[in-house]
């Protein structure tokens, strides 16, 4: 099983009212909830890991996931609200004001952390930037890494990082005990300066994971082991919004590791050029389903 760990949110996504209006309609979301969901769809076995609320909203996240076919009993369930991101598009690409002072899944602590016997834990997104949910995320994952496969999508929004150097120090910690590391181009040059994408690679891979996914928007998706080097292109589609795009290829990658069979210390040490590739594919394949429909909709299993 593979258990995704981090926010589960109320995407407040534009619209428009029949009278001309600007309006925002709710939609589940959070890159780490996406990426559960997609799992699910491409028929992984899944779990989801995060604080829940008992509200309208948090009600709406759990029917989600369960429409999915992801097992979210580990999750935390608390009286407090569920985070909400207002999303603005421009030119097809989100940027995000978030709500998320106080909420269920802001206010996970080290003692919410469940006991799992998943192969796989997955970590990112905003979830790991806020206190104290970034310190219970990135216990769980220390306490695991030792036993369990390890894959890391920081997710980076520079504009709701409120400490840079702690995290920077957190995102330090978290990716050098990773067996995967995911990064978008924006994300690796945030992190390393102006490097070019091969280089920021090798320098995230002498940190100590051994697999460096490195996506570039339109243009496709690298991977990076000891040695090697694979890159496949994006799908030609017509975007509509690259709302979910990277959470999507994750739960492509993850997908793909899994039906091999690499999900496993041994699996991911070694790790074949083709495996990876075929990750790389599938990573691609159900991105460019999810950029060619409106909002964070993953493809199923039977569209592909």
């Amino acid at each position: 099983m593979i258990l995704a760990c981090g926010e589960a949110l109320i995407d407040m996504l534009p619209r428009q009212t029949e009278a001309g209006e600007a309006a925002f309609a709710p939609y589940p979301g959070g890159a780490v909830f996406n990426t559960a969901i997609a799992l699910g769809r491409l028929g992984a076995t899944v779990g989801f890991f995060s604080g829940l609320s008992n509200d309208l909203f948090g009600q709406m996240l759990r029917e989600a996931l369960e429409a999915s076919n992801v097992d979210a009993s580990a999750a935390h369930i608390s009286d407090r609200p569920t985070s909400l991101a207002f999303v603005r598009l421009i030119d097809g690409h989100a940027t995000y004001a978030f709500y998320d002072e106080n909420t269920a899944g802001r206010m996970l602590t080290e003692g919410d952390l469940p006991e799992t016997h998943a192969d796989a834990l997955f970590f990112g997104g905003i979830s790991l930037v806020g206190e104290p949910c970034g310190s219970a995320y990135e216990a769980l994952m220390s306490r695991e890494a030792p036993r369990r496969v390890i894959m890391v999508d920081p997710n980076i929004r520079p504009s709701f990082i409120t400490d840079e150097p702690a995290f920077r120090a957190r995102l330090d910690r978290m990716l050098s005990s990773a067996d995967i590391v995911k990064l978008s181009d924006e994300d690796l040059r945030w992190l390393l300066g102006d490097v070019n994408i091969e280089a920021g690679a090798r320098q995230v891979l002498a940190k100590g994971a051994r697999v460096v996914l490195i996506t570039e928007g339109a243009k496709g998706a690298h991977g990076f082991m000891a040695g090697v080097e694979v890159f496949e292109a994006a799908r030609k589609v017509a975007v509509v919004d690259t709302v979910g795009a990277g959470d999507t290829f994750n739960a492509g990658a993850l997908a793909s590791l899994w039906r091999q069979g690499c999900l496993s210390k041994t699996g991911i040490e070694t790790l074949s050029e083709a495996a990876l590739r075929h990750a790389l594919r599938l990573g691609a394949d159900t991105a460019a389903i999810t950029v060619s429909r409106a909002g964070a909709n993953p493809p199923w299993e039977r569209e592909l």
